[in-house]
């Protein structure tokens, strides 16, 4: 880990630790649910759009 993680990070490393990685967070007063309207369908959409250039540098760094 310390040879990939910049050292300012290394305090909070036990939040990454497998075991805590792995258990479901405690529920707290502030989790609320979020009601969907009943006909509500999800439509696919992109968060951003990118420009050609960008898109290609993501993919070389993607197969990277």
């Amino acid at each position: 880990m310390e040879e990939l993680v910049p050292r300012r990070f290394w305090k909070w490393k036990k939040v990454f630790e497998k075991e805590k990685l792995e258990r479901i967070p405690t529920q707290k007063p502030w989790d609320h649910t979020i009601e969907l309207k009943e006909r509500f369908v999800p439509r696919k959409r992109r968060v951003y759009s990118l420009l050609r250039e960008e898109k290609e540098k993501i993919q070389v760094f993607i197969e990277d």
